[in-house]
């Protein structure tokens, strides 16, 4: 097989409807429209208008605040640490950091830090400068012999 014997199924991709082309194509005259009013017309957009009425979602009130500059952490939780160094991704004797993680593939993209969340298990000792991490992650991190350095950067941001 070759890439240019790649084919849809046979009607797979029906052809398009070409509106408004005579009587005898089955669309013609009004073109599927029907008769008259603003929704025959070109160039309608009417999706949240109700004829005058206050419209839904001006008559429901509005709760909560979404900040335009939200802090986005990684989120990584100590089980996809561990599977990490588990894999040899990870260097446990060096310190942990964004850049560390991005490298081994624990987290796709930089950006703002890290965030260590305590879900899952971690045996072996960490040295972790993050920028975030649960009371939770940093107390098993503790307890598995390793540290957690919060970054002073990031502590501004929370």
């Amino acid at each position: 097989m070759k890439l240019t014997d790649i084919r849809d199924n046979p009607g797979a991709k029906p052809s398009r409807t070409r509106v408004g082309r005579g009587v005898g194509s089955g669309k013609g005259k009004t073109a599927g429209r029907g008769v008259k009013g603003q929704k025959s017309r070109s160039g309608v957009a009417i999706k949240g208008f109700e004829g005058g009425q206050m419209p839904v979602h001006r008559r429901v009130p509005k709760r909560g605040f979404n900040s335009p500059f939200p802090t986005l952490y990684n989120e990584v939780n100590l089980g996809r640490l561990q599977t990490a160094i588990d894999a040899g991704k990870l260097d446990a004797s060096k310190p942990v950091t964004n850049e560390v993680l991005v490298e081994a593939g624990v987290c796709r993209r930089p950006q703002m830090g890290v965030k260590i969340l305590g879900a899952g298990e971690i045996k072996t000792a960490l040295t972790l400068e993050v920028a975030a991490a649960s009371k939770s992650a940093q107390g098993a991190i503790e307890k598995a012999g390793g540290s957690v350095k919060l970054l002073a950067a990031s502590a501004t941001a929370e």
